[in-house]
């Protein structure tokens, strides 16, 4: 079955909500007081240029490190993954907590 066609303003919208959790991750680095290289090494990376690319929302964190990135960043896991959830993936965290949680998220 054939993929259909990317509606632009949908599109737009995700890039927009990857852009947002990239400057959420960024605060949350100046708030622990890290430079990109410090959280780099702290998760385990070899290069600070992901932190880079994930900050500036050309990238996102993978999900079986956002653990550590929680961790690094002296951030409790779960809202951690849960905030993240909402930026990148908007739907899925409808359906899991609701449009009470969004609307609380969205105004955090």
């Amino acid at each position: 079955m054939p993929r259909p066609a990317a509606d632009p303003a949908k599109a737009a919208h995700l890039k927009a909500l990857r852009q947002q959790a990239g400057r959420w991750l960024k605060a949350s680095r100046e708030a622990a007081g890290l430079t990109q290289a410090e959280l780099a090494d702290r998760v385990g990376l070899r290069y600070y240029t992901f932190v880079s690319q994930v900050e500036s929302g050309l990238g996102r964190l993978p999900i079986e490190t956002q653990g550590a990135w929680a961790q690094a960043l002296g951030e409790d896991p779960t809202e951690f993954a849960r905030t993240l959830l909402r930026y990148y993936e908007p739907e899925l965290y409808r359906l899991l907590f609701g449009g009470e949680a969004a609307a609380k998220q969205a105004q955090a």
